[in-house]
């Protein structure tokens, strides 16, 4: 239970941050929750690295549905207190204009591939383990890919992420396929591109 509420809260106040903050909101928040819940949970806070996670087998299917679910609905409530509480709402437009559909899937792809090979190696890693800098790679990750290529989709790398957006109309429903398949294929080759390179990391 301790762990699905870690991912729960963390969730809440990465989509907060998004939500508000744009990029660098969303960065600062990951890095915090991070630190607060790495410890218990790993700090996922993001369907599509917990499923690199499970694919590198340092975390069980029944784990992973879990995170799924507590992360969506730690989404969903952040989404319902900035559009309702804190009157904070999008346009209610599409963040990706109808000829940018591919650039956007790939916008999605290639920045959820970056933080969640970053996630492995950092946070999962023998090589690695007991650092104490994962908190700030990961959520430079973030920033970076938000940087570079988030103009293109909207910055999501994160399916959460991208539902508590549409549900604040910074997203649209339509365009959720972008960020489900984008980013849990980006997530699922970091994974075997880890275990590629780190074959006695088991």
């Amino acid at each position: 239970m301790k762990k699905v509420i870690t991912e729960f809260i963390g969730t809440f106040f990465l989509v907060m941050g998004a939500a508000l903050g744009g990029g660098i909101g969303a960065a600062l928040a990951l890095m915090v929750m991070i630190y607060a819940g790495g410890h218990i949970s790993g700090a996922h806070y993001n369907p599509a690295v917990s499923l690199a996670v499970w694919i590198r087998g340092k975390l069980s299917i029944g784990d992973m549905l879990g995170y799924w679910m507590s992360q969506f609905a730690g989404a969903i409530l952040a989404a319902i207190v900035v559009a309702n509480i804190f009157g904070v709402e999008g346009a209610s437009n599409c963040a990706v204009p109808a000829d940018g559909m591919i650039k956007a899937l790939i916008a999605e792809f290639v920045g959820t591939f970056a933080l969640a090979y970053v996630v492995l190696n950092v946070a999962t890693a023998k090589g690695t383990a007991g650092n104490s800098f994962y908190g700030i790679a990961i959520a430079g990750t973030v920033l970076a890919m938000a940087t570079v290529i988030g103009k293109f989709s909207g910055g999501a790398y994160n399916p959460a992420v991208a539902i508590g957006l549409i549900i604040q109309k910074t997203f649209c429903l339509s365009q959720i396929w972008i960020y489900v398949a984008g980013c849990l294929s980006g997530a699922a080759l970091a994974a075997f591109v880890f275990r590629m390179n780190n074959p006695e990391d088991k």
